[in-house]
């Protein structure tokens, strides 16, 4: 086990929620408050715990596939998704852009379904450790949809 890229692993996935985090914070109990939401809305609190439970779920995922000597395009396709990650809370809550934030959130899906089809040739462990966050993501664009649906 080596653990200095575990932790490094972990420590880049947190960072890019961190960054998500600082045009997000702000803007849930201002901007967000004020638009319509869909009947399946989580309750604000759960976001924070979920998403750090995901960003370390995809920071091991990361290090499994680190450690086992990833190819290049399987470690593109993660920087990928992790970019459009942050991306989407910038556009988001940060350009409060429904529209802009559900095209890159569609982007986003695809780019994780592509890193864990390139992580399932080389550990189908790294794979199945992004499946929580591909549903999360899901369900984050079900949301976005719906809020853009309902605030024309």
């Amino acid at each position: 086990m080596n653990w200095w890229k575990l932790i490094a692993s972990i420590i880049i996935c947190e960072l890019a929620g961190v960054v998500g985090s600082v045009f997000t914070f702000s803007e849930i109990t201002g901007w967000y408050t004020a638009l319509q939401k869909p009947f399946f809305t989580p309750p604000n609190w759960v976001f924070g715990p979920v998403w750090l439970t995901l960003y370390a779920l995809i920071g091991l995922s990361l290090y499994i596939i680190w450690i086992r000597g990833a190819d290049r395009t399987a470690l593109k396709w993660f920087a990928v998704q992790l970019a459009l990650n942050t991306v989407w809370s910038i556009v988001f809550f940060g350009a409060h852009s429904l529209l802009s934030g559900l095209f890159t959130i569609v982007l986003l899906w695809l780019a994780i379904l592509a890193t864990i089809m390139k992580f399932a040739k080389i550990s189908k462990i790294a794979a199945w450790l992004l499946v929580p966050y591909i549903v999360w993501v899901t369900i984050a664009s079900m949301l976005n949809f719906s809020i853009w649906l309902l605030n024309p």
